[in-house]
């Protein structure tokens, strides 16, 4: 998280069985790095995110000086430059968090950006619905806010594939971090299904984590932002939506879905929606 207030329920890529990263608000005492310490100056650098890749992401100041710090260990994987390269790109086309500051040293790279307004769309949890038509209608508007001529950043199919492709020669792929409806696959007849790539019905800016807690929503019950960009790029749209309705599931139970697809304008594709949270699955 980037923007907005860390949410109370597991983060983007869903529970333990994902194959995606995990996050969490910390439960436990974190050390300060040094580089998030510098950036805080005086004031406290509050915890509120953890991942299971050592990331971390710090609360910094409030009201107008609200700024949140990621923070990524050095040989984590975690490029935050990515993501600043993509929020650059990105600024003054529809609210994204400003980047302030980007470096890295010898103990890790860091991000402080902007607060946006609103909360992540998962701490509506007890309004359901207009969450998920908040996160539906957000979705939508952030594919029609990006243009698609002059994009440099890439989210293909064809491109996933070969970086899970590279991750399973290296020994990472780990079918027990799927979800169920994959586990069952078999690691051979997975890759074998991802291989048979589906025509891209619209190609779009996609956001790469269109999860529900990456979408920012206002006192109004409006979106009002997206926060961790780090995978944009083009791609199918369905690339996202796939794994926004998946999460619908995950943050607020079964039953949603539909009501996603509907705010989005959208009617659903079965076949297109099964390809890509396989290959989300897939993904290091």
């Amino acid at each position: 998280m980037t923007g907005g207030r860390a949410p109370e329920v597991p983060a983007p890529g869903g529970p333990a069985g994902s194959g995606r990263v995990i996050s969490e608000i910390p439960t436990s005492p974190v050390d300060v790095p040094a580089a998030v310490s510098v950036l805080a100056g005086d004031e406290p650098a509050r915890p509120v995110w953890r991942n299971q890749l050592g990331g971390l992401t710090f609360e910094l100041g409030g009201g107008a000086r609200r700024r949140f710090v990621k923070w990524a260990p050095a040989g984590s994987g975690l490029d935050l430059a990515a993501e600043a390269r993509r929020l650059a790109w990105v600024q003054d086309r529809t609210p994204v968090p400003q980047v302030l500051d980007a470096g890295e040293d010898d103990d890790g790279a860091w991000l402080l950006t902007r607060a946006l307004p609103g909360r992540s769309a998962v701490e509506w949890a007890t309004d359901p619905r207009q969450a998920v038509v908040a996160v539906g209608e957000g979705l939508r508007a952030f594919h029609e806010a990006l243009p698609v001529a002059g994009c440099p950043f890439s989210w293909a199919a064809e491109e996933r594939l070969a970086r899970a492709e590279a991750h399973r020669r290296a020994g990472g792929t780990d079918p027990a971090r799927w979800e169920p409806e994959h586990r069952a696959l078999g690691v051979e007849r997975a890759f074998s299904l991802a291989a048979q790539i589906p025509p891209v019905e619209h190609l779009v800016v996609c956001h790469g984590d269109a999860c529900v807690p990456n979408t920012l929503v206002g006192d109004d019950g409006r979106w009002s932002g997206h926060v961790d960009l780090g995978a944009l790029g083009l791609a199918d749209r369905w690339a996202d939506l796939a794994a926004a309705t998946w999460s619908t599931r995950w943050n607020y139970g079964p039953g949603w879905e539909r009501l996603l697809l509907d705010a989005y304008g959208v009617a659903p594709d079965e076949e297109r929606t099964r390809y890509y949270r396989l290959l989300w699955d897939l993904g290091p």
